[in-house]
């Protein structure tokens, strides 16, 4: 799995790799210069091409976007025949963040581009580092504070490198500088002619938790170093970054011993982040169905079983190797009517679930959807987990614990996955939730990968905080995230039922093995998958149908 670093474990490694004498602070920030312009041209490769007299800047190639700050389909175009050298404005702040924007605005002067500087703060102020780049610059730097949206309009059509501020920003931009941001902004919403690149994390945007607390410089492509940061994944960081680069700067994880012959401290495996990958192995040969498990997931009354039968769909196409509704009496019909393959059993209350599962091979359950929020609910939750199977709790399981969770807490086992999406997680950590809603203004950010850990901890088992940042915890402090964003945005998931299949693909591969993270992790990374493989027009009855696709695709037998 791919790292995900949050702004001070970017800092220990940069800070050990410093110690232990591998690399200057001033090699790190001339490498991050070059490989932002790297990035640049292998975006648009024609920006690469000699700059030649007579001859102005080539039209764009197609721009990754987000949605929220652009439009799809037409690529920014320069306006007219544009004979001047290409241009570049680099915006550069009062840390290290600006001075990699000098070693940018230097390099591309060095190709001969016209490059204009503008800073914000005072350089007598700079950091060492930067402050060498700063005078290693030869032109002009020009003030970016109160600069207005009109003083920039000049400058239309040109690249613009943001390096204001980096991955440890917090709070929102000063208001001095909204200038640049309301150009930055226009330029991109209405497919202006001028690029936006920032450096390392669009300035205005927190690289803990990938909120915008104010204005945000959104940004085309967004040149991230060594590894990418938990910002560019959670909350509004997707759709401020366009798309996301990772350059290497020569650092390593674990940096050799320093000079004083200890080890230098560097965040641990254990306490990094990791960005999902698909881990779905195949079935074995000589095997029968009862090797792949049996999960029950238990339906809701009349009227209420849709919801049970979307879970039980996809924990069967997962591959989980038998699959049983166990159904109230009044139920019984309305289940049977649309059950194949699937296998219906008449369950009433509590003790009817008990009873049932003193069949041992039955080692997986999913209970939330569809059960309703009475105490009828309760009581199913409690009797299935005193029996410590595999358990997935999702929708009305949860919310049935909203005025004493800890309640559910206390019953709950490390063979537990909860499911809870935004307004359940507030209802079960509610301290937590305010929290994580709450601005960072100073410290470091709360994020939802903080918020999960916790949650987790505090309830004794797995919890998966949905969102198209679905965020997944273990009580051990292993944390990861699936992102449904930038190549893999599936925003047709946002459809009734979704969450239920998702409940479902869990619960089959926690009864084929899986440990309650991997099965939680893997689930989550095939729900995205598979609404990518049907596309729009989506709804949660289509996501079970396209496993086998998926797994083709995937080349898993």
């Amino acid at each position: 799995m791919t790292d995900l670093l949050t702004s001070a474990q970017m800092r220990a490694i940069e800070q050990a790799a410093i110690d232990s004498g591998e690399v200057s602070g001033l090699e790190l920030m001339e490498r991050a210069g070059q490989g932002v312009v790297e990035a640049i041209f292998e975006e648009w490769p024609e920006l690469a091409e000699p700059v030649e007299a007579g001859r102005g800047a080539s039209p764009s190639s197609s721009i990754a976007h987000s949605d929220q700050w652009r439009n799809q389909g037409r690529p920014p175009e320069y306006l007219g025949k544009d004979e001047s050298p290409r241009r570049a404005v680099v915006l550069c702040g009062p840390g290290n963040n600006g001075g990699d924007g000098f070693v940018v605005a230097r390099l591309l002067k060095d190709r001969g581009w016209e490059v204009e500087v503008f800073l914000y703060g005072d350089p007598d102020k700079l950091p060492p580092d930067a402050k060498a780049n700063y005078e290693r610059w030869v032109g002009p730097v020009r003030k970016l504070a109160n600069l207005s949206e009109n003083d920039l309009w000049p400058y239309r059509g040109a690249l613009f490198v943001d390096a204001v501020f980096g991955t440890g920003f917090r709070g929102e931009l000063p208001e001095d500088i909204r200038g640049a941001y309301e150009f930055s902004r226009e330029q991109i919403t209405t497919n202006g002619p001028s690029r936006f690149v920032a450096v390392d994390m669009p300035s205005g945007l927190c690289g803990d938790n990938g909120r915008a607390e104010g204005c945000v410089l959104p940004a085309h492509l967004s040149v991230s170093f060594h590894r990418a940061k938990l910002g560019h994944f959670l909350k509004d960081g997707p759709d401020a970054c366009g798309k996301v680069v990772v350059k290497g700067i020569g650092l390593k994880d674990s940096p050799a011993e320093g000079a004083d012959g200890r080890s230098p401290t560097v965040p641990t495996d254990g306490e990094i982040v990791k960005l999902v990958a698909p881990h779905l192995p195949g079935k074995r040969d000589g095997v029968h169905k009862y090797s792949h498990g049996h999960a029950l997931v238990l339906s809701g009354g009349h009227g209420k079983t849709g919801a049970a039968r979307l879970a039980a769909r996809g924990a069967l196409r997962i591959g989980a190797g038998l699959v049983t509704v166990g159904s109230p009496r009044s139920a019984m019909a309305e289940n049977a009517a649309q059950l194949t393959a699937i296998m219906l059993q008449q369950i009433d209350g509590a003790h009817g679930v008990s009873e049932l599962l003193e069949d041992r091979r039955f080692n997986a359950v999913c209970l939330g959807p569809g059960l309703g929020r009475g105490a009828d609910t309760q009581a199913l939750v409690v009797a299935v987990l005193k029996e410590n199977r595999a358990t997935v709790l999702d929708a009305d399981a949860l919310t049935r614990f909203e005025r004493t969770p800890q309640a559910l807490f206390d019953m709950l086992h490390d063979n537990c996955v909860l499911t809870p999406h935004g307004g359940e997680f507030a209802r079960l950590f509610p301290d937590l939730a305010e929290k994580l809603n709450a601005p960072a203004t100073a410290g470091p950010a709360y994020s939802k990968v903080d918020a999960t850990r916790e949650a987790a901890k505090r309830a004794g088992c797995v919890v998966l905080f949905k969102g198209a940042d679905t965020v997944f915890a273990a009580p051990d402090g292993r944390c990861s995230v699936n992102s449904a964003h930038y190549d893999r945005a599936a925003p047709w998931l946002a459809t009734a039922g979704s969450g239920d299949v998702l409940a479902g693909f869990i619960t089959g591969l926690l009864a084929r093995g899986f440990s309650p993270m991997q099965a939680a992790e893997t689930a989550a990374y095939f729900h995205v998958e598979c609404a990518l493989e049907f596309g729009p027009g989506l709804i949660a009855e289509d996501l079970p149908e396209q496993i086998p696709a998926v797994l083709r695709h995937l080349q898993v037998c």
